[in-house]
């Protein structure tokens, strides 16, 4: 008869490259803390110029919200240059993706059709969609995912390494 597996406060002895601890946050320790996602990525490059094991850090980033940044004034003539830009695109890539199989200098003819189709397409559809709205959503903006802090994890087989690096890299900012 086996019996469950109880939980462990040290890691098990594991190969340097499996990685099926890693994933799990009981194996992490936060080893800093910072308000800003630069000032954590700055630790991190800290740690790998000392020749830390880097594969074994995660940044994570907690009080996560969503914040709406609102760009302007949505009106349908915006729409629709909206529309066109994404639409112009859009034919850019398939045109160069037909274009492929085109001879001669057909691949031109090609393009010009792919980006002036998604163009007039885009504008009609974007036009179209904020249209339904009724005036509802009458302005354009963009969606962020934003976090109220950072912290730097370490794998805990590593963190005093780690904690002890950056302590000593502080303590001599001109090393």
């Amino acid at each position: 008869m086996t019996s469950p597996e109880t939980p462990r406060n040290n890691p098990p002895e594991q190969e340097a490259n499996e990685f099926s601890h890693t994933n799990d946050p009981r194996w992490k320790q936060t080893i800093a803390q910072f308000s800003d996602y630069a000032s954590a990525q700055a630790a991190v490059d800290r740690l790998s110029d000392a020749g830390f094991p880097v594969e074994r850090v995660a940044i994570v980033g907690l009080d996560v919200r969503v914040v709406e940044h609102v760009l302007g004034r949505l009106t349908g003539g915006k729409a629709a240059l909206k529309g066109a830009a994404a639409g112009a695109w859009f034919g850019v890539l398939l045109g160069l993706l037909f274009g492929l199989f085109a001879p001669g200098f057909g691949w031109l003819a090609i393009m010009i059709i792919s980006v002036a189709s998604g163009a007039v397409w885009g504008a009609l559809l974007y036009f179209l969609g904020h249209l339904a709205t009724g005036g509802r959503r009458d302005f354009d903006s963009l969606k962020t995912l934003e976090a109220g802090h950072y912290e730097v994890q370490v794998e805990a087989p590593y963190a005093a390494e780690a904690a002890r690096l950056l302590a000593d890299q502080t303590a001599h900012p001109g090393d």
